[in-house]
């Protein structure tokens, strides 16, 4: 069967090409991938090429499938896993294999194997490690996205706070608590705010900063107050910028007892510096955002590490357990992922896509792989539409949903715009 996909033979080397695939063996799974989403690590191989410890060294000879973040459906089952698993269930997977050891992970590291391509043929490791998983959820999108939304849940997960007293770790955010999501106006900090609202044990207050009025804007749009305090949660937007003394402004919210729960959602000193100031008694800074700088600092207050109990830890990526969380509440309606999504395209726009994608502004890019559109933000629907009755229909159903992607949209998206 043939495959039209983006390989990537080395650095800043992308390249859309079709060829030919080899028949799955016995252990292997052939699939139809239909989305992708483009995810910043796959940026960063790109730029480092052989030099990436995912990606292999003879990549230049045996070039790579990009795209990590992929959904769509089973088409073919290898005779050892005919039982587990059946033609035309929707899947994701946790791209995170670390198989006996070796950092291979598709997007990086196979030939035959990742999302940025029509089909692909999933070793048997994958299925090995559990790291296949049916989604029961009736969009492609919600999949797709499962997997940076297992990473929020998986930094969610990893904080911790103490028992007085005791040497015991309660896992967790705090029920009841103070969270803030430092830089969190984006397409991650989106996704944390509405897992924070969907969980049982949510916060009693949730407070998302920034340093841009439109990105606050745009997030207090998709996630309003009132559906927050519906959920029994105070929900603030704060723009940072706008105060000479932000730290007294995030207090004044919380009556001067500070935050249970930070989480610093881009790799700023400044948020860093922030939110280990509003750290209240055994509050735990998570500090999520990855840097690409290895010496990458900032000062924290070890007087209250002391006296007050505070604690910093970083989390990256989610588990498996995470992912099959992720894809269990967004099948359920319990989590829209699509609030992080901002731009759509198809397989023509991947590789410009990934190229520029510290350029693009907005949230996260999603690639359907068999459709040809250039990459086109949500909100220029409406605009293109005036010319284009695709994009007019386009944007009336995300109209319908409050501005946001959803199943009907990528219904008629792949039913008009296919190859």
């Amino acid at each position: 069967m043939k495959t039209r996909a983006v390989r990537m033979y080395g650095q800043d080397d992308l390249r859309l090409e079709v060829f030919d695939l080899p028949e799955i063996k016995e252990d292997e799974i052939l699939v139809k991938v239909v989305c992708d989403s483009v995810c910043m690590s796959t940026y960063k191989a790109l730029k480092q090429g052989a030099n990436h410890k995912r990606v292999p060294d003879d990549v230049h000879e045996k070039p790579v499938i990009v795209g990590h973040e992929m959904a769509g459906e089973i088409v073919k089952v290898g005779a050892k896993y005919e039982g587990e698993f059946k033609p035309g269930q929707k899947f994701s997977l946790q791209p995170a294999l670390n198989y006996k050891g070796s950092p291979y992970a598709p997007g990086y590291s196979y030939q035959y194997f990742g999302g940025n391509a029509t089909y692909n043929v999933i070793p048997q490791e994958v299925m090995e490690l559990g790291c296949l998983l049916v989604y029961e959820g009736d969009s492609y999108f919600g999949a797709s996205l499962g997997e940076p939304m297992s990473c929020i849940i998986g930094g969610f997960h990893a904080n911790y706070h103490t028992v007085p007293g005791a040497y015991q770790h309660i896992m967790g955010t705090k029920k009841g608590g103070n969270l803030v999501v430092m830089g969190g106006a984006g397409p991650m900090g989106l996704g944390a705010v509405d897992y924070a609202l969907a969980i049982e044990d949510r916060p009693a207050m949730i407070v998302v900063t920034d340093i841009n009025d439109e990105r606050l804007s745009r997030a207090s749009q998709f996630i309003t107050k009132e559906r927050a305090k519906a959920a029994g949660v105070e929900l603030h937007y704060v723009n940072t910028a706008a105060y000479e003394d932000p730290i007294t402004e995030l207090m004044r919210l919380t009556d001067g007892y500070g935050y249970d729960d930070v989480f610093v959602y881009a790799p700023v000193e400044q948020l860093v510096l922030q939110g280990d100031k509003i750290l209240a008694k055994d509050g735990c800074m998570n500090f999520f955002a990855g840097p690409t700088d290895h010496g990458f600092s900032a000062a924290i207050n070890l007087y209250n590490v002391h006296y007050s109990n505070t604690h910093i830890m970083g989390s990256t990526g989610g588990n498996t357990d995470d992912l099959k969380e992720a894809l269990e509440m967004s099948a359920k309606g319990l989590i829209n992922p699509s609030v992080m999504l901002t731009h759509i395209g198809g397989m023509d726009a991947a590789i410009d896509a990934i190229k520029d994608l510290p350029k693009i502004p907005g949230g996260k890019k999603l690639i359907y792989n068999f459709i040809e559109m250039p990459l086109t933000a949500i909100d220029d629907f409406e605009q293109l539409g005036k010319t284009d009755e695709r994009f007019k229909h386009l944007h009336e159903l995300v109209v319908k949903h409050s501005g946001l992607w959803n199943t009907e949209a990528e219904n008629y998206l792949l039913e008009n715009f296919s190859v």
